[in-house]
């Protein structure tokens, strides 16, 4: 049987690749040395800024942008832990904001390199982002002036946009929250940033902004993670106002959580004895007053019922739908501003849903007859407390019960003293149990 000869083959032989398949070496010491050799030949930051400018139509900073950040901060290339890398002849440059001055002058001053370079290589922006999510990871490796010098560049370039507050974000990292380093480092921002917007407003618009502002405590060391401390630390930094923001968005999402409980609740089908239970526990575990919890209960029931949008069934719909929870109402007004906050939300709702504007006294009688709301309130709402929202159709829509309920009052307390003074006490208890009576007839059949 033949075989086929092998056809020889040349020792070194060598392929030719296309130029475009070919890789160029990733370099960035050699692009470290080649910036640090431009920096230190600068004799101010005028000419730093122009060496820079210049330098990107030779040095490569698409592809070592983040080198180049790490230099104009740290003075050198940056490893994991925040140490700057020793390889090569001059690792290093003071040409930085780590070797800088830490007054503000100074740290303005080095802002204003970052932006013009930036705004001459627009495609820096979105890698110094990235870069500046790094280095906040590496703090605990800066010594403390280095970071409160970072601390403070980080507050000038949120203040004039070049990265997000959310980058903050990442200091929510158990190795820098532990030792304090995490708190430390946003009070630093947060004063800075306070002090270049003048005032609390702006940085509160950012924290909101950014959703840091309900993340607070996450900063704080485990086991000083408190509303206590965290006003503590902030009210000695004169950001009072950064406290009552944390703590109205941690009150909005306790009662997101509370309104949820309410949805399972009565979707589960439990008792409103056990729904009380279950809306007591967890509004006094969260701090939320009477009356909003109330303003909640009135909104989340209200929210679960498919309305009729005949005008003519919906009331009948609406005091039957509420009859079933006025025990839950009941236990959740116990105070006259409970009440009066649930009869403002009776009247916004109604006035909110053109096919209830008709449907508001039928629903005020039904929570004075089964106790959830009491004359006084009522009286109060009609003279004073009563919202501008349809004020004056819900105040004549109310009128005649009102006129009721004062005669009614009038009547009752005459009869009662004229009994105590003629007959005695025997006959004032009697007197008033006939009054209470007729008076419950009379409601009964007012409406």
């Amino acid at each position: 049987m033949s075989q086929k000869a092998e056809r020889p083959v040349l020792s070194g032989q060598r392929i030719k690749t296309r130029k475009r398949d070919e890789r160029e070496k990733n370099d960035p010491t050699g692009f470290r040395d080649a910036v640090i050799a431009g920096l230190d030949a600068a004799e101010d930051l005028e000419q730093i800024y122009k060496y820079l400018d210049s330098a990107g139509n030779k040095l490569d900073y698409r592809r070592y942008g983040e080198v180049l950040f790490d230099i104009l901060i740290a003075g050198g290339l940056l490893v994991p832990g925040g140490s700057i890398s020793q390889d090569g002849e001059k690792p290093r440059t003071d040409r930085c904001i780590f070797a800088a001055s830490e007054d503000m002058e100074s740290m303005r001053n080095h802002e204003q390199i970052f932006m013009r370079l930036m705004r001459r290589y627009k495609y820096l922006e979105k890698m110094f982002e990235e870069e500046m999510k790094k280095i906040l990871i590496f703090i605990k490796g800066f010594t403390p002036l280095e970071r409160i010098k970072l601390a403070r560049m980080t507050a000038l370039w949120m203040a004039n946009g070049s990265i997000p507050p959310q980058v903050l974000s990442v200091l929510n990292n158990e190795h820098l929250t532990k030792d304090g380093l995490a708190l430390e480092f946003l009070l630093e921002v947060f004063v800075t940033y306070k002090q270049e917007k003048g005032g609390n407003a702006p940085l509160v618009a950012a924290l909101r902004k950014s959703g840091l502002d309900n993340r607070l405590l996450e900063f704080l060391p485990l086991n000083k993670r408190n509303e206590d401390y965290l006003k503590t630390v902030l009210v000695e930094k004169d950001l009072a106002d950064i406290f009552k923001l944390h703590m109205n968005q941690a009150s909005q999402e306790a009662k997101r959580e509370l309104t949820q409980l309410l949805v399972d609740d009565i979707n589960d089908n439990k008792t409103i004895k056990d729904i009380i239970a279950d809306t007591k526990e967890m509004s006094t575990k969260s701090n939320i007053p009477e009356h909003e919890v109330v303003g909640l209960i009135w909104s989340t029931v209200m929210s679960l019922a498919e309305w009729n949008k005949k005008e003519e069934l919906v009331t009948e719909q609406a005091t039957k739908h509420l009859r079933t929870y006025t025990p839950l109402f009941e236990a959740f007004t116990t105070t006259d501003r409970s009440e009066m906050a649930l009869l403002l939300k009776v009247q916004e709702f109604c006035y909110e849903n053109m096919n209830f504007m008709k449907a508001f006294s039928k629903i005020v009688l039904l929570f004075y007859k089964t106790e959830v709301i009491t004359e006084d309130s009522i009286l109060k709402w009609y003279k004073e407390g009563h919202s501008n929202k349809g004020k004056m159709h819900f105040l004549e829509q109310m009128k005649k019960f009102i006129e009721w309920l004062q005669n009614a009052e009038e009547g009752m307390c005459a009869c009662a003293c004229y009994a105590a003074f003629v007959y005695g006490f025997d006959c004032l208890i009697w007197t008033i149990v006939r009054l209470v009576a007729s008076w419950q007839t009379r409601t009964a059949l007012l409406y």
